[in-house]
């Protein structure tokens, strides 16, 4: 059910306690912010509004205007965001879209490109890792689109493609976009997501692009996602199942049994994919030695924000799309 706020237009949160009173401190702080992505950030106060009325250099907190139901965060750099990219970090089942907004936003500031976070709630998306329709018929891909189009008008951002992330739930959430949608990715990174699904027909969806058991499946033209540029991420310490590891014997045979077995394997049928079709291989993977199966723990420790910002983007100020 809705809240009785969410109606109201944007609300700020302030993702971690640090309010600084006074300007010159607030810019002191969000400067060091940028300059230590991995650490928690710190909300700038002394950023002029942008022209939309939404105030940059915060993580903000809104309910999409036409559908309450939908909520999201954004983050608006303190450049603006007429005519910059759109970045899109989705969460995984521990539905952490705060964390992601907030370890997110310094790059977004150092890049100058828009973030958006959806938030995919338990009760709305149930299957939004699969791309299901919920109770009211919508998949959450198209939820995503309607998202990124309200921060489109609202901030001046192209919309044209979008750059995606995603870690765990997430990750499966975003390569299956990429699949089913390629026209709208410009480049995706995905972090240890937990099973994948294949490039092969013969294969019911979710485990392959064939007609799922419902005879239903989102429509996959291989000629078209090998072209979008995929860089798939895990931690070399993200060995153990859990219950956030789909297991049974067909996936095993298909897939492996840890996810970086998946990553290798995933990445070689992608590539093999590729080949077979007279394509150059746009996929690939890096296994960072060390990192557990922890988003906190990924962009802290292992520089996941650098990895994928330069996946996406390149070094910044390299003359890449920002």
């Amino acid at each position: 059910m809705a809240r009785a706020d969410r109606g109201r237009g944007w609300i700020p949160r302030v993702l971690f306690a640090g309010w600084l009173a006074a300007s010159l401190l607030a810019t002191q702080a969000w400067a060091t912010a940028v300059a230590a992505p991995g650490a928690a950030p710190v909300i700038a106060t002394a950023v002029a509004p942008s022209a939309s009325g939404l105030p940059r250099g915060q993580v903000l907190q809104r309910a999409v205007r036409a559908d309450p139901s939908l909520e999201y965060r954004v983050y608006v750099p303190a450049r603006g965001g007429q005519g910059a990219p759109i970045f899109v970090t989705v969460h995984g089942v521990s539905r952490n879209v705060d964390e992601h907004a907030g370890l997110f936003a310094p790059f977004a500031e150092r890049y100058g490109v828009v973030l958006v976070a959806p938030s995919f709630t338990a009760e709305g998306h149930h299957g939004y890792q699969r791309l299901e329709a919920g109770a009211d018929g919508r998949g959450a891909d198209q939820d995503l689109e309607t998202i990124v189009n309200e921060v489109a008008n609202l901030t001046g951002a192209r919309v044209g493609t979008l750059y995606l992330f995603g870690f765990s739930g997430g990750a499966q959430f975003v390569h299956r976009f990429t699949l089913a949608h390629p026209e709208r990715v410009a480049a995706a990174a995905v972090g240890s997501p937990g099973w994948y699904t294949f490039p092969d027909s013969a294969v019911a969806y979710p485990y392959g692009l064939g007609p799922g058991a419902d005879h239903t499946a989102p429509s996959f033209d291989p000629e078209r996602f090998l072209r979008v540029p995929i860089r798939v991420f895990v931690g070399g310490a993200d060995t153990l199942g859990g219950e956030n590891l789909r297991r049974n014997p067909a996936l095993d045979r298909q897939q492996g049994t840890t996810r970086l077995e998946r990553e290798r394997r995933w990445v070689a049928a992608m590539r093999e994919a590729a080949t077979a079709r007279g394509l150059e291989p746009r996929v690939t993977g890096e296994q960072v030695p060390g990192i557990g199966h922890s988003f906190r723990q990924f962009m802290q420790e292992g520089g996941l924000g650098d990895r994928v910002f330069r996946a996406l983007f390149g070094a910044p100020g390299s003359g890449g799309t920002p």
